[in-house]
């Protein structure tokens, strides 16, 4: 039986290769709403964290997730990564 690809993503916040599913989605819609996606199936462009408090400090100073999105990523967005992230 032949195994099945698995989609690999960039981390915005350590910037290594990991599967998909073990990402967190943050996603702007075509409307430009940004929002977390945890289906990972929202249309959109969409950047990816890993669920690790240390590579999100690191994609907000850096500022990866807004240039990844070309938008400018508010509070509140980050504040739901941090809560998925606490969660997890």
């Amino acid at each position: 039986m032949k195994s099945r690809k698995i989609p690999m993503r960039m981390c915005n916040g350590c910037m290594e290769m990991k599967p998909k599913k073990e990402l967190i989605r943050i996603v702007k819609s075509p409307e430009g709403e940004l929002s977390v996606d945890l289906t990972g199936k929202k249309p959109g462009r969409g950047a990816y964290i890993c669920k690790d408090t240390n590579c999100l400090e690191s994609a907000i100073k850096s500022k990866r997730i807004n240039k990844n999105l070309e938008t400018v990523v508010n509070d509140e967005i980050y504040n739901k990564l941090k809560e998925e992230i606490v969660n997890e």
